[in-house]
């Protein structure tokens, strides 16, 4: 800061007096884009104006309780016109210091959608912001795929804990599929020039890999094989719609490769590409009874040691998701009566009760749970 300031300021104070002084010391800080103090500085202008202390020696509960309201709105107006000023600056990251303390956190949100990072720009803090702290999740996943790849995108977005609800979960995991079916269309129509000196005129890896069995000769595979199958075990939670084709479409790529390389998945994916292939396929609304049958199947004749209730909570959320609540109650009541409900990945059998609109069921299944409150719930309810 130079020292010349500090003598004008001292002058102003003399010779004007208190409020043209602050003012100076205002506008001199935002025209040096001192933002940080300007934030202090419009606080003691306030101050000033309240006839307090200008030295802030506690918490502001401390001042004068008919103060209060006016310092809190000075306290807002300060933040606000200071986390513009850094937005208005491109910094986002100091922006977030304001309007995290105010808890609005619109601006920033908006800002992050709008920002382009240049190709050397660290974009750590955004994502930090952005995802982590939950401001704009999707703008933050997006950076996270485009400046860190499809391994991160994929460990952020496959975390047991997610933060963000299921929209946010479904926008990744179409961004996920599109990343991935674009990475793999492209590598395989590499291969088909390298091959055969010309590129085939379709995007679709569904008719480049058909005709093309060299592509896989030789336990050849054109994508990391751990990411197809993460991100086709992610594709469940997809809704009807281009991504769950195109995840269909990975399934059969991901069929096609050397065994050595279609690792064992989980029940009821034991056999990940087939299986998901044909759960996707019912999402899709094709061969559904064909899906549900072979669902129902490994539900009813899993092994509880080895895949315990996996296979029917996945039945019960096709179910579901196929609008059949009433068969997923049945599939509850008969494979997950005694579940913990919070150990599961399916609703659980109260809830479904509900969601069936049985509440005749409801009372049935707490009388043999020894539940009496859901039991007179039941009663009542099913009147």
């Amino acid at each position: 800061m130079d020292p010349a300031l500090f003598d004008e300021l001292q002058t102003t104070l003399k010779q004007a007096g208190p409020e043209p002084a602050i003012d100076r010391l205002c506008t001199t800080l935002r025209e040096r884009k001192d933002y940080s103090n300007l934030f202090y500085a419009l606080l003691l202008k306030k101050r000033h104006q309240l006839g307090v202390s200008p030295v802030p020696t506690g918490p502001a509960q401390d001042l004068p309780g008919d103060t209060h309201a006016a310092y809190e709105d000075a306290i807002r107006d300060a933040g606000r016109l200071v986390g513009q000023l850094y937005l208005d600056e491109g910094n986002i990251p100091q922006a977030w210091v304001y309007y995290r303390m105010l808890g609005e956190p619109g601006p920033v949100a908006d800002a992050l959608d709008k920002v382009k990072p240049g190709e050397g720009d660290d974009v750590q803090q955004m994502v930090e912001i952005a995802y982590h702290h939950g401001v704009n999740p999707k703008r933050g996943f997006d950076l996270i795929l485009e400046r860190f790849g499809i391994c991160s995108a994929i460990t952020t977005a496959s975390g047991h804990e997610s933060p963000h609800g299921p929209a946010v979960r479904e926008y990744c995991t179409k961004r996920l599929v599109q990343a991935l079916y674009k990475e793999l269309a492209e590598r395989l129509k590499a291969d088909i020039v390298r091959r055969e000196g010309k590129a085939p005129d379709t995007d679709s890896v569904r008719e480049l890999i058909a005709g093309h069995d060299y592509l896989f000769e030789d336990e050849f595979y054109h994508i990391d094989v751990s990411h197809l199958g993460a991100v086709t075990q992610m594709s469940i939670h997809l809704p009807p719609g281009e991504e769950l084709d195109k995840a269909r479409e990975l399934c059969a790529y991901g069929s096609r490769l050397s065994p050595r390389f279609q690792y064992p998945g989980e029940p009821p994916f034991e056999n990940q590409y087939k299986d998901y292939a044909v759960y996707l396929a019912a999402l899709a609304g094709e061969d559904v009874e064909k899906g549900v049958a072979y669902f129902r199947d490994k539900a009813d004749n899993a092994d509880p040691d080895e895949a315990g209730t996996r296979p029917a909570e996945v039945l019960v959320n096709l179910l579901l998701r196929l609008n059949r609540p009433a068969e997923a109650l049945a599939v509850a009541r008969k494979h997950l009566a005694d579940a913990d409900p919070r150990m599961i990945t399916c609703p659980g059998v109260t809830e479904l009760c509900q969601r069936a609109g049985d509440y005749k069921s409801l009372a049935e299944v707490a009388r043999e749970q020894g539940d009496p409150v859901h039991f007179m719930a039941g009663l009542l309810a099913a009147q």
